[in-house]
């Protein structure tokens, strides 16, 4: 098996570890799999943990020179922490869909930057989970909202798996094999 792990840095660790436990909150609450847990039961999670914690790891980053990750974790915290602070609010159904739209469009640059794989599957996963919440919002749907709840926490899990297999050294890549006998590969 091929054991492609990068160390990375402490901050990349913590910001993922942060952002992977904010999103595992945030879709289990959509998914209503948990009796009696709801998105907004992740708020304050969201607020600290997500916001918070994951824009001060984003700056550590950046101070480190790690422009991708601090990017990422400064982007994502500030939007963590807007979405904490104005759950609950006044805002309709269709101003929370572009919320979430706009969101979205930091998770698509997240996602087309490039980085590691295990990245950029978080970025994605939450990219479409991010897509199908704006839309349950301005369709009303609870169906949409639930299969972009479990698309949060398939990123998270992404995340947090990124996160400890930096810190376990678990593998990151799968293994690469010959095409088979007698074949050869051109270029």
């Amino acid at each position: 098996m091929d054991n492609d792990v990068s160390a990375g840095s402490t901050t990349t660790i913590a910001g993922r570890l942060a952002l992977g436990i904010t999103l595992l909150a945030f879709g289990l609450g959509h998914t209503r799999v948990i009796h009696g847990v709801t998105a907004a039961d992740a708020v304050t999670l969201a607020h600290y943990v997500g916001g918070v914690a994951l824009f001060v790891t984003g700056l550590l980053a950046l101070r480190d020179q790690d422009t991708a990750s601090g990017t990422a974790f400064t982007a994502l915290g500030a939007l963590w922490f807007t979405w904490a602070l104005s759950a609950g609010g006044p805002a309709s159904g269709n101003g929370a869909g572009v919320f979430l739209l706009l969101f979205a469009l930091v998770a698509l640059t997240l996602t087309l930057a490039g980085g590691d794989l295990l990245g950029q599957g978080t970025y994605g996963l939450f990219l479409v989970s991010l897509l199908l919440l704006a839309v349950a919002e301005f369709a009303g749907s609870g169906s949409l909202a639930k299969a972009g709840g479990w698309f949060a926490v398939a990123a998270g899990a992404v995340s947090w798996y990124a996160a400890t297999a930096a810190l376990t050294h678990w593998p990151t890549a799968l293994p690469r094999r010959a095409a088979g006998r007698g074949v050869t590969a051109t270029g």
